[in-house]
């Protein structure tokens, strides 16, 4: 089991919102689409009236925040759940989210999802996957709960960008720190054990970063790069700011989304 999958690990990183607010900023600041990572996710939504969606690992569900656009994508008779096995994260996400009487929250663990058979229209689960420790298991719950006709879409990264660039810039074997257990280059093969049907969607971006604290602050916030934080600060921002030119590191993104039909 890689470092993103260790229970303990994952519940320290996601206890609260702080680690996921710094790795965030990083894209909104620097990406090179403009258009906001979860208004893209939002696009890829197909809900109709009287639809019960379930989303694990929602996160502070920030792709939720803006109601306008949010109106668009969520028809009023929709009901959905919230989840997130994390209390702090959910904790945030109610902060988050404007109230309305058709959006719920609960704890969940997507390995065990405390619901019947065949309950749910579709179910969520972004950048969240390649953390779970038994993935089949929760893939087959997921299979479980959704309704003939479900839709299960999950958002994740290709082993091309942030990442693999990262391993490459600090010197890291990318064999070791990346063996994702769920990316958009291993994900389909996963997914068609349980869905008749899995589309891949992929989103073109990039990043231009300017400033080398950001960079420096986004791999000492992450769980897969623990063995780097015994080294000093300076070390690392010496070892990025290496890329640098004309005053930009440029570093690629690679993420998509799975859309999957029972």
């Amino acid at each position: 089991m890689n470092r993103m999958q260790e229970t303990a690990v994952v519940e320290k990183e996601y206890a609260t919102s702080g680690a996921l607010d710094i790795r965030r900023s990083l894209h909104v600041k620097y990406s090179t689409n403009q258009e906001d990572f979860h208004r893209w996710v939002l696009r890829q939504y197909a809900f109709a009236p009287d639809m019960r969606i379930l989303e694990l690992g929602c996160g502070t569900a920030e792709a939720w925040k803006d109601a306008d656009f949010v109106q668009n994508v969520l028809p009023e008779k929709a009901q959905l759940i919230l989840s997130d096995f994390s209390p702090g994260m959910l904790e945030t996400a109610q902060k988050n989210v404007q109230k309305k009487n058709n959006v719920s929250f609960r704890q969940i663990d997507i390995q065990q999802i405390p619901y019947e058979d065949g309950v749910f229209d579709a179910v969520i689960a972004n950048m969240m996957l390649y953390h779970v420790p038994d993935l089949p298991k929760a893939l087959s719950e997921v299979r479980r709960v959704l309704k003939p006709g479900g839709i299960f879409y999950c958002a994740t990264f290709g082993e091309n960008g942030l990442m693999g660039w990262l391993c490459d810039a600090l010197g890291l074997d990318r064999g070791k720190e990346q063996q994702n257990s769920f990316s958009l280059q291993n994900g389909k093969a996963s997914l068609t054990q349980y869905f008749s049907r899995v589309e891949m969607r992929v989103r073109e971006d990039g990043l231009a970063v300017t400033s080398t604290e950001d960079l420096v602050d986004y791999v000492l916030s992450t769980a897969a790069f623990s063995d780097v934080k015994n080294r000093q600060r300076q070390e690392i921002y010496r070892l990025l700011d290496r890329f640098k030119v004309d005053g930009v590191i440029h570093i690629p993104k690679e993420y998509g989304m799975f859309v999957c039909r029972v």
